[in-house]
């Protein structure tokens, strides 16, 4: 493949947020355009938390033929299950030796993790960066987009890319975070000071790209305003900042032409506007992905396919580090 590469992964082990969608997968649909670009689903990320096993494979296509019907095309990019590749594992072990566990026991992930799971501090929840630096590094990505929270996995994982090639010469590609600022932080729609997370336990926080129409507008009507009854964006109203961004997000306009639609408006008519427009703008996404999970022999036949590229990618990159380490490969 030619031109700059670019790798991003997604844990298939919860719905993704309107967030999700506008702040990566839009920016996704211009790179596979303009890059190399490989996208996972990181399975083998997600069994650091307890998972049904049989949730966790469907969750799995349900987030493949998610990513199709958004508009991310299997032609255009390698689309894979992150588990299908054995080198991600075997490249992680190899860089497991050159990474401290003072390094891990810094991660702000790790630390905010452990704390919610303290039943279950394994060493997949530790090691998590290490196996992620692998994912990027196999594939001598460049770029990996990303929101401002998670520059720190790619900061680690420059890191060890600069650790091995010091060591053992160049090897690895060191990788940029590519920083998505348009639309890159859409916010709780119950705490507009915090992210909208598909984690959040509260249900009303999150618009979820599965959620049906009533359950949208109802989310959207009883979302978090603030004092005063004017539309604009200002960093005095968080709330209603979040609402307009999302309204401009989804109706193709900028925030100013979102406050002159609803100049003289009132919270009464702005709210369910916003939740009509995402509806509408879902609608046919979740029509296409129901499409798609009817037919499993396709979504096969995709992730088949994009495994085996990744495949090909990742043995040439593995074979090159076993050789570096001085693992014996036979003649």
């Amino acid at each position: 493949m030619e031109g700059n590469i670019v790798y991003s992964a997604v844990q298939p082990s919860g719905n993704l947020t309107i967030g999700n969608y506008v702040g990566s997968i839009r920016n996704w649909l211009k790179m596979q355009d303009e890059y190399a670009c490989f996208f996972a689903m990181a399975n083998m990320h997600a069994i650091t938390v307890r998972q049904d096993p049989a949730e966790l494979r469907r969750r799995t296509l349900e987030l493949a033929a998610l990513y199709i019907a958004c508009g991310i095309d299997p032609e255009k990019c390698t689309l894979y299950v992150q588990s299908q590749v054995p080198q991600h594992a075997e490249l992680c072990w190899v860089l497991n030796s050159l990474t401290y566990v003072g390094e891990m026991e810094r991660m702000t992930q790790y630390k905010d993790k452990a704390a919610k799971h303290a039943d279950n501090i394994n060493m997949g929840l530790m090691d998590y960066p290490v196996l992620m630096a692998a994912d990027i590094l196999l594939y001598q990505t460049d770029l990996v987009p990303v929101g401002q929270d998670q520059t720190q996995h790619v900061e680690i994982a420059r890191d060890i890319a600069v650790r091995f090639n010091n060591r053992y010469g160049e090897t690895f590609k060191v990788p940029k975070a590519l920083v998505m600022k348009q639309g890159a932080k859409i916010a709780s729609l119950q705490d507009p000071l915090h992210k909208m997370s598909k984690s959040d336990e509260n249900p009303n926080a999150s618009v979820f790209l599965t959620d049906d129409r009533d359950t949208i507008l109802r989310k959207f009507r009883r979302a978090v305003t603030d004092s005063g009854s004017e539309i604009r964006l200002s960093g005095e109203k968080p709330g209603i900042s979040n609402l307009l961004t999302i309204y401009a997000s989804f109706a193709g306009k900028t925030t100013e032409e979102a406050e002159r639609e609803f100049e003289g408006k009132g919270y009464g008519e702005f709210k369910p506007a916003v939740g009509e427009t995402v509806a509408d703008a879902l609608a046919p996404i979740q029509a296409e992905q129901k499409r798609l999970l009817a037919d499993k022999a396709y979504l096969g036949g995709v992730l088949a396919a994009g495994a085996e590229r990744a495949y090909k990618a990742a043995r040439k990159t593995l074979s090159k580090v076993y050789r570096k380490v001085g693992f014996y490969q036979g003649d």
